[in-house]
């Protein structure tokens, strides 16, 4: 919200996974119901032009403010969390600080595993209910257009989310590279805890293999699973014994404090990969024992994911550099906007100069021309309104003091857009 008498700043406010536990971070998590109740209120009070954004890693307020506890107070007032545990964990990033908080999170340099893109897409569902409630801006909108462009570019441009980052990731990336015609192999996962969950989804994203199996402790949460996920077969904890006997492949991720998979469950008839995702592990000691076992463990899955990410950061000076190069871009459309009000009154102003000399000089000179007189001072006027924006653009210009000259010495109100100096 941009006014002339108070002007406004630009505010992000949050907490997120950098300094706040997933405790803290469920106390300032904002529903949907929450999220268009602070909305709504944001625009029935003139409070700001702003939006929300609230995943599992962070809650933010992003958009203007007179000061940012204003937006604190909304976020705790729509939350569970208070304005006393919010000073603890929390970060105020102000005007070109915001800009480039949102910036580094859009591209994926600021998510809990670099690269990690899904934010993407929960920022464009975040400012598509600002639009919807009415509480963006021109600003916000430009500005989110820019990091969306930025973060296309940097996916497109660099490996930055490339490669493994997740262990149960690693886990079928190691079975694709280590076991031929592994779309033929009988897979068991064993564990469907949130590891069990994904290494499930990336085997049917990842592999043909249509004999995978789940089996798991609590049964109905495998058949809950399997009529969501129809590629996944479900199997019963009783035959557990059997199951791994049938299989070639074993994925343990039970999520157990002690051993689930034990030496006397294991054939010693024929050779199987087990894959133990789980910490501490799963899988007995006594396993690795046995010649026709492979055993890999989660801290061998690991060293992958830790290849991958220094990989990736390398690729963080060249998503950087696109970075300055939308942020520019924004920030030379947000100085035009700022003085294209105060070069038009200038122009104005410089016109009713120009109309009264000519007066003046057709009433004196019989033989004044008109025209000629039009067509040189319109020049001097361009050439005048050039210069100005030229010195306006100049990055030492203080954009607010000279339109302050200028309304002075040609006696015109010339009024930036917003002007709070960004």
């Amino acid at each position: 919200m941009y006014t002339d008498n108070k002007p406004t700043k630009f505010y992000n406010i949050g907490v997120s996974y950098i300094k706040a536990d997933a405790e803290t971070r469920g106390k300032f998590s904002l529903s949907k119901e929450a999220q268009i109740g602070l909305l709504e209120e944001a625009k029935a009070t003139g409070s700001g032009e702003l939006f929300v954004l609230s995943t599992c890693n962070r809650t933010e307020i992003t958009g203007f403010a007179e000061h940012p506890f204003q937006l604190i107070k909304m976020l705790c007032k729509y939350s569970q969390g208070t304005v006393e545990e919010f000073a603890k964990v929390s970060y105020i990033h102000k005007n070109q600080d915001a800009i480039q908080h949102l910036f580094r999170m859009g591209t994926g340099l600021d998510s809990q595993i670099l690269g990690d893109y899904e934010i993407v897409g929960q920022l464009r569902h975040a400012f598509k209910l600002s639009k919807e409630l009415g509480t963006s801006n021109a600003y916000l909108e430009r500005l989110l257009n820019c990091v969306m462009q930025s973060s296309k570019r940097v996916k497109n441009e660099t490996k930055l989310s490339s490669g493994t980052t997740s262990v149960s990731y690693a886990a079928v990336q190691y079975l694709i590279k280590n076991i031929p015609n592994h779309n033929a192999k009988n897979i068991l996962v064993f564990g469907l805890g949130k590891m069990g969950k994904h290494t499930c989804k990336n085997l049917s994203e990842y592999t043909n293999n249509n004999m995978v199996r789940l089996i798991n402790r609590t049964e109905e949460k495998v058949t809950e699973f399997v009529k969501e996920n129809p590629a996944i077969r479900q199997a019963k904890y009783k035959d557990l014994s059997q199951e791994i006997a049938n299989c070639d492949v074993l994925i343990v991720s039970t999520g157990a404090n002690k051993p689930t998979v034990l030496k006397e469950h294991i054939p010693e008839d024929k050779d199987i990969l087990i894959l133990d995702l789980s910490m501490p592990a799963n899988v007995s000691t006594e396993v690795s024992s046995l010649k026709n076992v492979t055993l890999i463990n989660v801290d061998e899955l690991s060293k992958i994911t830790l290849e991958t990410l220094a990989v990736r950061e390398k690729e963080v000076p060249l998503a950087e550099a696109i970075i300055e190069e939308h942020k520019a871009e924004f920030n030379q459309w947000l100085n035009h906007r700022k003085f294209t009000p105060a070069i038009n009154a200038l122009k104005q102003s410089l016109v009713a100069i120009q109309k009264d000399e000519i007066n003046f000089h057709k009433k004196k000179n019989r033989d004044f021309d008109e025209e000629q007189a039009e067509v040189i001072t319109s020049r001097l006027i361009q050439k005048i309104t050039t210069q100005f924006v030229k010195h306006l653009k100049d990055e030492n210009t203080s954009i607010t003091q000279s339109i302050d000259v200028m309304s002075k010495v040609f006696g015109a109100t010339l009024q930036p857009i917003n002007a709070e100096e960004n």
